[in-house]
Protein backbone atom coordinates (compact mmCIF):
# COMPACT_ATOMS: atom_id res chain seq x y z
CA UNK A 1 0.00 0.00 0.00
CA UNK A 2 1.56 2.85 -1.19
CA UNK A 3 0.93 6.36 1.08
CA UNK A 4 0.03 9.83 -0.11
CA UNK A 5 0.34 13.53 0.67
CA UNK A 6 -3.31 14.91 1.61
CA UNK A 7 -5.16 16.04 -1.34
CA UNK A 8 -7.61 18.19 0.39
CA UNK A 9 -6.82 21.76 0.55
CA UNK A 10 -6.34 23.09 4.46
CA UNK A 11 -5.13 26.43 5.33
CA UNK A 12 -5.28 27.29 8.66
CA UNK A 13 -5.98 30.72 10.62
CA UNK A 14 -2.46 31.55 12.36
CA UNK A 15 -4.37 33.71 14.96
CA UNK A 16 -7.38 31.19 15.55
CA UNK A 17 -5.92 27.91 14.74
CA UNK A 18 -9.38 27.73 12.85
CA UNK A 19 -8.85 24.71 9.69
CA UNK A 20 -10.18 25.42 6.80
CA UNK A 21 -10.93 23.31 3.76
CA UNK A 22 -12.54 24.90 0.49
CA UNK A 23 -15.51 27.24 1.84
CA UNK A 24 -16.01 25.46 5.45
CA UNK A 25 -14.19 25.40 8.50
CA UNK A 26 -12.86 21.81 9.57
CA UNK A 27 -11.44 20.12 12.62
CA UNK A 28 -9.06 17.49 12.30
CA UNK A 29 -9.34 14.52 15.35
CA UNK A 30 -8.10 11.25 15.74
CA UNK A 31 -10.29 8.41 14.15
CA UNK A 32 -10.54 6.34 17.69
CA UNK A 33 -11.44 9.37 19.05
CA UNK A 34 -14.11 9.95 16.86
CA UNK A 35 -15.63 6.72 16.78
CA UNK A 36 -15.00 6.03 20.90
CA UNK A 37 -17.52 8.69 21.16
CA UNK A 38 -20.01 7.57 18.60
CA UNK A 39 -19.91 4.14 20.37
CA UNK A 40 -20.67 5.71 23.56
CA UNK A 41 -23.57 7.78 22.66
CA UNK A 42 -24.87 4.52 20.74
CA UNK A 43 -24.59 2.59 23.96
CA UNK A 44 -27.33 5.33 25.81
CA UNK A 45 -29.57 5.58 23.28
CA UNK A 46 -29.09 2.79 21.63
CA UNK A 47 -28.52 2.23 17.84
CA UNK A 48 -31.97 2.72 16.11
CA UNK A 49 -31.90 6.46 18.70
CA UNK A 50 -28.92 7.51 17.55
CA UNK A 51 -29.70 6.58 14.11
CA UNK A 52 -32.04 9.25 13.62
CA UNK A 53 -30.47 11.35 15.30
CA UNK A 54 -27.78 11.32 13.06
CA UNK A 55 -29.60 11.20 10.36
CA UNK A 56 -30.89 14.80 10.67
CA UNK A 57 -28.14 16.20 12.04
CA UNK A 58 -26.15 14.47 8.80
CA UNK A 59 -29.06 15.70 6.27
CA UNK A 60 -28.60 19.30 7.61
CA UNK A 61 -25.17 19.25 7.41
CA UNK A 62 -24.53 17.71 3.60
CA UNK A 63 -27.21 20.30 2.46
CA UNK A 64 -25.32 23.45 3.71
CA UNK A 65 -21.69 21.52 2.76
CA UNK A 66 -23.67 20.89 -1.11
CA UNK A 67 -24.68 24.60 -0.71
CA UNK A 68 -21.26 26.43 0.25
CA UNK A 69 -19.21 24.20 -2.00
CA UNK A 70 -21.37 24.80 -5.36
CA UNK A 71 -20.93 28.24 -4.39
CA UNK A 72 -17.01 28.35 -3.61
CA UNK A 73 -16.50 25.89 -6.97
CA UNK A 74 -19.60 27.24 -9.24
CA UNK A 75 -20.37 23.59 -9.20
CA UNK A 76 -23.97 22.35 -9.81
CA UNK A 77 -26.34 19.00 -10.37
CA UNK A 78 -24.55 15.75 -10.40
CA UNK A 79 -21.16 17.56 -10.12
CA UNK A 80 -21.90 19.02 -6.60
CA UNK A 81 -22.67 15.16 -6.02
CA UNK A 82 -19.47 13.77 -7.50
CA UNK A 83 -17.21 16.48 -5.15
CA UNK A 84 -18.93 16.16 -2.09
CA UNK A 85 -18.63 12.01 -2.43
CA UNK A 86 -14.27 13.12 -3.44
CA UNK A 87 -14.31 14.79 -0.55
CA UNK A 88 -15.81 13.11 2.12
CA UNK A 89 -13.02 9.98 0.56
CA UNK A 90 -10.56 12.42 1.02
CA UNK A 91 -11.43 13.14 4.61
CA UNK A 92 -10.94 9.68 5.81
CA UNK A 93 -14.50 8.49 6.17
CA UNK A 94 -13.91 5.89 3.58
CA UNK A 95 -14.08 5.48 0.01
CA UNK A 96 -17.19 6.65 -1.56
CA UNK A 97 -17.91 5.51 -4.99
CA UNK A 98 -20.80 6.70 -6.40
CA UNK A 99 -22.98 3.58 -8.76
CA UNK A 100 -25.62 5.81 -10.39
CA UNK A 101 -27.56 9.02 -10.03
CA UNK A 102 -29.94 10.25 -11.97
CA UNK A 103 -31.28 13.72 -10.47
CA UNK A 104 -34.68 13.62 -13.03
CA UNK A 105 -35.72 10.75 -10.76
CA UNK A 106 -34.06 11.60 -7.55
CA UNK A 107 -32.12 8.44 -6.88
CA UNK A 108 -29.05 7.47 -6.28
CA UNK A 109 -26.89 4.86 -4.80
CA UNK A 110 -23.36 4.75 -3.03
CA UNK A 111 -21.03 2.30 -2.35
CA UNK A 112 -18.55 2.31 0.96
CA UNK A 113 -15.35 0.78 0.66
CA UNK A 114 -12.52 0.69 4.05
CA UNK A 115 -15.20 2.46 6.34
CA UNK A 116 -13.99 4.59 9.48
CA UNK A 117 -16.55 2.38 11.32
CA UNK A 118 -15.76 -0.86 9.88
CA UNK A 119 -12.70 -0.69 10.38
CA UNK A 120 -13.15 -0.06 14.56
CA UNK A 121 -16.33 -2.24 14.83
CA UNK A 122 -15.27 -5.13 12.83
CA UNK A 123 -17.79 -7.53 11.96
CA UNK A 124 -20.34 -7.32 14.12
CA UNK A 125 -24.01 -8.76 12.33
CA UNK A 126 -25.18 -4.90 11.63
CA UNK A 127 -25.40 -1.73 10.11
CA UNK A 128 -22.57 0.37 12.17
CA UNK A 129 -22.51 3.58 9.31
CA UNK A 130 -25.68 5.31 9.67
CA UNK A 131 -23.89 8.03 10.64
CA UNK A 132 -23.68 8.80 6.77
CA UNK A 133 -27.17 7.84 5.41
CA UNK A 134 -28.81 11.37 5.94
CA UNK A 135 -25.86 12.82 4.19
CA UNK A 136 -27.08 11.29 0.93
CA UNK A 137 -30.19 12.27 1.06
CA UNK A 138 -29.27 16.15 2.50
CA UNK A 139 -27.04 16.31 -0.64
CA UNK A 140 -29.38 15.39 -3.31
CA UNK A 141 -32.02 17.23 -1.97
CA UNK A 142 -29.70 20.40 -2.02
CA UNK A 143 -28.89 19.16 -5.58
CA UNK A 144 -32.20 18.99 -6.40
CA UNK A 145 -33.64 22.50 -4.57
CA UNK A 146 -30.93 24.09 -6.67
CA UNK A 147 -32.36 22.89 -9.64
CA UNK A 148 -36.09 24.12 -8.88
CA UNK A 149 -36.93 20.47 -8.68
CA UNK A 150 -39.83 19.74 -5.67
CA UNK A 151 -38.42 16.15 -5.66
CA UNK A 152 -37.16 15.30 -2.00
CA UNK A 153 -35.51 12.10 -0.85
CA UNK A 154 -35.38 9.78 1.49
CA UNK A 155 -31.87 7.61 1.95
CA UNK A 156 -31.42 4.34 3.41
CA UNK A 157 -28.30 2.07 3.87
CA UNK A 158 -28.93 -1.47 2.08
CA UNK A 159 -26.46 -3.26 3.79
CA UNK A 160 -22.61 -2.40 5.50
CA UNK A 161 -19.22 -3.89 6.04
CA UNK A 162 -19.79 -4.82 9.23
CA UNK A 163 -22.24 -7.28 8.32
CA UNK A 164 -21.50 -11.04 7.25
CA UNK A 165 -21.26 -11.63 3.28
CA UNK A 166 -20.63 -7.80 2.81
CA UNK A 167 -16.82 -6.52 2.45
CA UNK A 168 -18.45 -2.61 1.15
CA UNK A 169 -21.73 -0.51 2.43
CA UNK A 170 -24.67 0.18 -0.29
CA UNK A 171 -26.54 3.67 0.09
CA UNK A 172 -29.52 4.16 -2.01
CA UNK A 173 -31.60 7.14 -1.84
CA UNK A 174 -35.15 7.62 -4.00
CA UNK A 175 -37.93 9.85 -3.71
CA UNK A 176 -40.26 10.23 -0.82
Amino acid sequence: MAKIAPQLPIEVDSETGVWTSDALPMLYVPRHFFVNNHIGIEEVLGADAYAEILYKAGYKSAWHWCEKEAECHGLEGVAVFEHYMKRLSQRGWGLFEIQDIDLDKGTCSVKLKHSAFVYVYGKVGRKVDYMFTGWFAGAMDQILAARGSKIRTVAEQVYGGSEEGHEDGLFVTKPL
